[in-house]
């Protein structure tokens, strides 16, 4: 363990500050060996290659033979053609002037101007604008005050109507979905218009939709005659979306500042853009993730928000992350199974819940520690002579920080001046471009998801069985089946386990029309139409 004066010279050396940004990284509780930024140094300038082709329009998202132009959605001037910088400005032109309309009442709801939003979408498309929502939220003065289906969840949907409660007639509905045919964003839309009809309300005069030009939603939105579309593009992914419409439209309807929210991400892209690594902090970023995790994802990165306002960071970070990073194989098809595990939440609340393990646990992780050096806008009240509860909050954050480098586990310390747009937009750009960063490192494609297509597809089978087996039970009306029986009938031996699965469901459910018949265990048991 170093002395308090080596570590004051190391923090010197590893210590970063962005002024223009408003953001430092410090490294000093990661442990490199000397030569190792010498030895990346070549990688890395490898990755500010492939980001700078990237940045220019090149494929580079090969599976899908896509470009990649989120960084454009901040900078128009970057992108590869006119016809690309006209969309993203009239599109950011339009967020602006329908958000004008809502608040000033032009666009209002049937009995008088919109008070809520509800946003429909899944993955990026609600993770992101939820994480802005909150980060940014002030409930006495937001314009609209915001609510979310972000699950196929029932009874999550009917918590979040009767949170809404009569005020449905003054909801505006911002649905997102980039083909239109995302099951949980399609069933939320569907569940939102039943409620509306339910409310005698008109579901087109209250919604907006998020979509791929042609879409199966843009097509409806058009039909329907819904109050505004919005595009989204092939070369914007879920996951990095926030600075288009997906984002950007959710949060002026709140309120928000989103020239500023998109400067902190442009000032930061022209930052992470340099190709001096020890001037760059998310290069610094990809390479620290690197040598913690030895370039495999040997450890977790659990990520500690010092700061209410940014408690679904950690939540935000984990899709970008896991989605991007996490691969079977890499760009040359050889199978890699890459990744970086993260999880987290705030602190100092859970500090309480998992610091001891951290410290005194299994040594599986690094942490990812963010500081937020202004405690709130106006005076702080004194607790004690001299200290105020922020000045706990920073003392909790250095004092675990200390705890868990004496007992060796390594962190990294992302400190910002305050949550603001601009500091928002800041983190979520350093972040997308410390995963292309270190995609590149090992040779993996960022872009793509084929684990969550996978997934899709899997689900969508299952929903087939379903409808199997309910026809299967109404056309033996009469008899109990075992999950066995009914599976060996539909040709699908195999398939016993999920067709007890299925049917156990089902059978909980009243309306749903299946019984069922407790055997000797649970696997004896038998199902009928009711």
């Amino acid at each position: 363990m170093q002395t308090g004066e080596q570590l004051w010279r190391r923090f010197q050396e590893r210590y970063v500050d962005f002024p223009t940004l408003g953001l430092a990284i410090d490294l000093s509780r990661v442990d490199f060996p000397n030569e190792f930024f010498s030895n990346m140094e070549p990688r890395m300038q490898r990755a500010f290659q492939a980001m700078t082709e990237l940045e220019k329009g090149a494929i580079a998202n090969p599976d899908e033979k896509r470009r990649v132009g989120h960084y454009w959605l901040r900078n128009s001037a970057l992108a590869p053609d006119t016809a690309i910088r006209t969309a993203i400005d009239e599109t950011v032109a339009a967020v602006k002037a329908f958000a004008a309309e809502v608040h000033g009442g032009k666009t209002a709801g049937a009995k008088g101007p919109f008070k809520n939003v509800l946003v429909i979408g899944i993955g990026g498309s609600a993770l992101g604008p939820q994480f802005v929502a909150h980060a940014l939220g002030q409930p006495a003065t937001d314009r609209l005050k915001p609510f979310f289906f972000d699950n196929t969840d029932p009874d999550g949907i009917d918590r979040t109507l009767a949170q809404i409660g009569d005020e449905l007639v003054r909801t505006l509905v911002v649905v997102i979905s980039k083909s239109g045919g995302t099951p949980e964003t399609r069933n939320g839309m569907l569940e939102a218009q039943a409620a509306w009809k339910r409310a005698g309300l008109d579901f087109a005069r209250h919604a907006v939709a998020i979509t791929g030009t042609g879409s199966a939603m843009d097509k409806v939105a058009q039909q329907e005659r819904w109050l505004r579309r919005f595009p989204m593009w092939d070369w914007v992914g879920g996951r990095t979306s926030e600075t288009s419409a997906v984002g950007l439209l959710p949060a002026a309807l709140q309120g928000f500042d989103i020239d500023a929210l998109l400067a902190g991400a442009r000032a930061c892209d022209e930052v992470t853009r340099r190709p001096a690594t020890a001037q760059n902090p998310a290069a610094q970023l990809a390479l620290a993730w690197h040598f913690l995790t030895d370039g495999r994802g040997s450890k977790d990165m659990v990520v500690l928000p010092y700061k209410d306002r940014l408690e679904l960071f950690s939540k935000y970070l984990q899709q970008l992350i896991m989605e991007s990073l996490g691969k079977e194989f890499d760009l040359d098809g050889k199978v890699v199974n890459q990744g970086l595990t993260v999880y987290g939440n705030k602190g100092s609340t859970d500090q309480h819940a998992y610091v001891q393990q951290l410290r005194e646990g299994v040594p599986n992780f690094f942490a990812l520690f963010i500081e937020v050096l202004r405690d709130r806008a106006g005076a702080s009240l004194e607790v004690q002579q001299g200290v105020a509860s922020g000045d706990y909050l920073s003392g909790f954050l250095l004092g675990t920080r200390q705890a868990l480098y004496e007992k060796g586990r390594q962190s990294i310390t992302l400190t910002v001046r305050e949550v603001s747009p601009f500091r928002v937009g800041l983190l979520i750009a350093l972040f997308e471009r410390a995963v292309g960063f270190y995609a590149s490192l090992v040779n993996i494609n960022a872009y793509h998801q084929p684990g969550v297509e996978a997934g899709k597809k899997a689900a969508a089978d299952v929903i087939a069985l379903q409808g199997q087996i309910v026809g299967h039970l109404r056309s033996t009306k009469g008899r109990s089946l075992s999950a066995p029986e009914i599976a060996t009938a539909l040709g699908s031996a195999d398939a016993a386990e999920t067709v007890f699965k299925i049917c156990e469901h089902l059978a909980a459910i009243p309306d749903r029309g299946v019984a069922r018949k407790a055997g000797k265990t649970a696997f004896e048991s038998t199902f009928s139409a009711s």
